[in-house]
């Protein structure tokens, strides 16, 4: 079965142009082809996925290296093919067979495809490590934690609740709890000064999730609020500490 143009599928694969009906029916009977058009199909998607990388350093010289020696394996002399006798020639004519000194269009074509899906796959290689490298250096670097805490529960809570609190530098509470009992009201944090509890201030409520960012007031000061504690609140509009903490734990440097 004679394959269809390399070119062809080239222009197939990057979607340049549809297949007609004929080549459509072909590509449905010839494995051959429609391996060789989806591994074009799947190096033209990974290089569609890096197209909007911009300004990129040159990839390293063993990508280069690597696309050279399978070019040059690709371009090396082929041994010249035996002349056919006049006997194997009618022997050809006749079966259809073809000379063995002489590569099938099979052959041919791989040896055509082999360099070019190298040097392709190199480069979106080389493309999408370098694209890494650049998001990992426009990535903002993690905050700088100023205070932690442990809070462990009170006895009105179960045995197994806990939670963790980093401060951030940019003046966020960084706060994750596990097993609170459930509430018909609502979790709240509090800042509270252990040398006089009735000195406290409100971070906020707990949403429905582990963990929860919450922003300290401007100007706290963290040496005399040092104790964390998260409280279960009704939902009656007093704005003051129900009483009911749950889980407590101090900041430390």
């Amino acid at each position: 079965m004679q394959h269809l143009d390399p070119d062809r599928l080239v222009l197939l694969a990057l979607a340049e142009e549809a297949a007609d009906p004929q080549e459509s029916d072909h590509l449905a009977a010839c494995a051959d082809c429609r391996h060789e058009l989806r591994s074009l199909e799947h190096v033209a998607g990974l290089g569609a996925e890096a197209a909007e990388v911009r300004e990129l350093p040159p990839p390293p010289e063993s990508v280069w290296a690597g696309i050279q020696a399978d070019l040059a394996r690709a371009a090396a002399p082929v041994a010249a093919p035996r002349r056919p006798s006049l006997l194997g020639a009618r022997l050809r004519a006749g079966d259809g067979s073809r000379d063995p000194g002489v590569p099938a269009t099979g052959e041919r074509r791989r040896r055509w495809l082999a360099p070019v899906l190298a040097a392709a796959a190199a480069a979106v290689v080389a493309v999408a490590g370098t694209t890494v490298v650049l998001r990992g250096i426009d990535r903002p670097p993690a905050a700088e934690v100023t205070a932690r805490a442990t809070l462990a529960p009170l006895p009105t809570a179960p045995a197994d609740a806990r939670g963790a609190v980093r401060v951030l530098a940019d003046g966020e509470l960084v706060v994750d709890v596990q097993n609170l009992p459930l509430t018909t009201g609502f979790h709240e944090v509090w800042l509270i000064d252990p040398d006089d509890t009735t000195k406290m201030l409100s971070l906020g409520n707990l949403p429905a999730r582990p963990e929860a960012v919450l922003p300290v007031p401007p100007g706290t000061d963290l040496h005399r609020y040092r104790l964390v504690d998260v409280s279960d609140e009704a939902h009656d509009g007093d704005a003051t500490h129900s009483g009911k903490s749950l889980l407590r734990g101090t900041l430390t440097s």
